[in-house]
């Protein structure tokens, strides 16, 4: 089902405002690594963000992701102090491994190396 007009705003906002929260409080919970968020998805009632995080600088990225579900609650405060005024309950927040852009570069390193050992096939014009 397409997401409504309403939900798309609040994902909006709360895309907006957990990235600044994360570049005020991110580095003392997870140190020098880039996090980004990605997207926000809001469930039909408003009641819950679904936050896409990308991650660079480390390996383990999951192990980020559990570092700020540690770090729940403080997050979320933060979030509603941003978000306050323009919503009527601040949503509950869970935060996924975005892997999207990790996946791409694999591919093409994959594409690159069938490419370089002339096992792409025969181009089509």
């Amino acid at each position: 089902m397409a997401e409504t007009k309403r939900q798309l705003q609040i994902a909006a906002l709360i895309k907006r405002n957990f990235s600044s929260v994360l570049l005020q409080s991110g580095n003392l919970i997870y140190g020098d690594i880039l996090v980004t968020v990605t997207s926000v998805k809001m469930t039909s009632d408003l009641g819950l963000a679904k936050i896409y995080l990308s991650v660079y600088g480390t390996e383990n990225k999951q192990a980020v992701i559990l570092m700020l579900e540690e770090q729940k609650r403080e997050l979320r405060a933060q979030l509603a102090g941003r978000v306050r005024k323009h919503v009527r309950r601040i949503p509950d927040i869970d935060m996924y491994l975005d892997e999207t852009l990790d996946e791409m570069y694999r591919l093409r390193d994959v594409f690159k190396d069938l490419r370089d050992r002339n096992q792409m096939g025969k181009e089509e014009e």
